[in-house]
This record gives C-alpha cells, structure tokens and sequence, in this order.
C-alpha cells in the first residue's frame, strides 16, 4: 500500500439550500488501500461520494489526485481521471449479456461494425485478472446471474477502463452469505492489485474483513480516520453515533 494519497480532500463543503450537507471534511485514500466510509443515515457519505464522482461537486475546499490539485466539476472529469463508481443499483442492462455491459457505451467498432471477438477478449481477460471464475460464459444474459455475480460484473466493468481508484456503493448489500464472500475477496484483490478502493457499508462484519483503515462521518463532519487493526466493531459504532466531530479543518480529533 502506497503511503502518500492518491485521493485528498481537504476542508470540502457542500449545501443544498439551507442545508448543510457537507462542512469541512478531509478524506484521503491511497493506492494499494481499502478506505471503508461509514456513518448512519445522513452522515454525508453520499454526497461526499458523489462530489469525487463530479455529480455533486463541492462548495469549497481543496480536492489533490496524484499530488495535484483538480476540479471535479462533472462525471467525465473524474472518469477521466481514473475514477469509476459501483452504485448500489449496478446499473446494468439485464437484457444484454455480460459483454455488452462491460462496453456499454464504450463500444469497440472497425470498419463501422462491433469488434465482438475483440470485446469479448478483452472482458474475459478482465474477468480473469480478477479471479472472477464463477461464470459458464461471457455471453450469458445478466438477467440469470446471481447477485454475487452480477457485482463482479459490475466492479469488473469499473476495472476495465484503467481505473485507478473505485468505489463501492453497499456492494454486498442483498447478497447471500456465499456470494458476500465472492464480493469480498473480490474487493480485496483490488486493492492487491494496486488500485484504491472506497467500501461504502453499513456492515461493519464487512468492513473489518477487508478495509485497511476507517474513516467516520457523522451530520456531515468528520469525526477521523482509524486503522482497522487497532480498534474494534464498539469503537467505530461509538464513533458512528457519538463521536466527537471535527472542529478545525486539516486537525484529526480523537473519537471521545
């Protein structure tokens, strides 16, 4: 895991009207880390995900990526960036089968014709890289995937693109037990591949299985960030509900 950030924000804000969703947080993640962001309801998670993503962008502060400074103004300046998200509700066609969802409005052509062969190769080259060895065929409708499966797929799809930080929107949220076990090493083996990973959830079992470290929102401040390996589940719920909330931008406060 790589010890510099590959993501910063520093003192962002967000309001909506008269509401204040977002009041000076600091966030980072680096690359090579599982950064899990928990929080009850209201926390801020969301909009502080959608502001990396560019669909919310911030009020103020300052956002780092790669040491340099950025505007995340729209989802294509953080797409162009390497950032891709897996919202909770996927966001793939069930009609379509698995390549046409990998490429879904990336389409390969030559000659003014789909280059299927080629698509195909690439998504199963993608898939295989991921150790996702759960599916007969490429070409099955995702329609009769199971859920497990159609995570894969979905944070295949983020992959494939020369991402270099994803984030998971409740990834094993609806799943078995089994297939929650397939979304987690699959979670993990990103970030052994070098990417960053931000694990949204409510499930602290999960995110003690694979986060490195922890960080809290709480009525949309930050309340700091924790290793994994030193504190335990009562810790973080206290932290959740009661934690002691951030009051000078860039100073990480003790969880009282």
């Amino acid at each position: 895991m790589s010890t510099k950030p590959l993501l910063e924000l520093r003192a962002v804000t967000k309001r909506f009207g008269a509401v204040q969703a977002l009041t000076e947080v600091d966030f980072e993640v680096c690359s090579g880390e599982v950064m899990a962001l928990v929080g009850d309801n209201g926390a801020g998670k969301s909009t502080l995900i959608k502001g990396i993503a560019g669909i919310y962008p911030f009020d103020g502060g300052e956002i780092l990526f790669e040491d340099q400074a950025v505007t995340l103004d729209s989802p294509a300046a953080s797409a162009a960036l390497g950032i891709e998200v897996v919202y909770q509700d996927l966001a793939l066609a069930d009609n379509l089968d698995v390549v046409a969802n990998m490429f879904l409005g990336r389409e390969q052509t030559s000659m003014g014709a789909l280059s299927e062969l080629e698509m195909e190769r690439r998504c199963i080259e993608t898939l295989t890289s991921l150790s996702v060895s759960t599916l007969r065929s490429v070409r099955l409708p995702v329609a009769s995937l199971s859920g497990g499966q159609r995570q894969a797929i979905a944070v295949a799809k983020a992959v494939m693109w020369n991402s270099k930080l994803v984030i998971l929107d409740e990834p094993t949220a609806a799943l078995g037990v089994a297939q929650t076990r397939q979304v987690l090493d699959l979670v993990r083996r990103l970030a052994d591949k070098g990417l960053a990973v931000i694990l949204i959830s409510h499930n602290l079992h999960d995110i003690f299985e694979v986060s490195d470290r922890i960080t809290v929102l709480r009525l949309g401040h930050g309340v700091g960030v924790m290793e994994r390996r030193k504190v335990n589940q009562q810790e973080v719920v206290h932290a959740i509900t009661a934690g002691k909330m951030q009051k000078v931008p860039g100073m990480a406060e003790e969880v009282q």
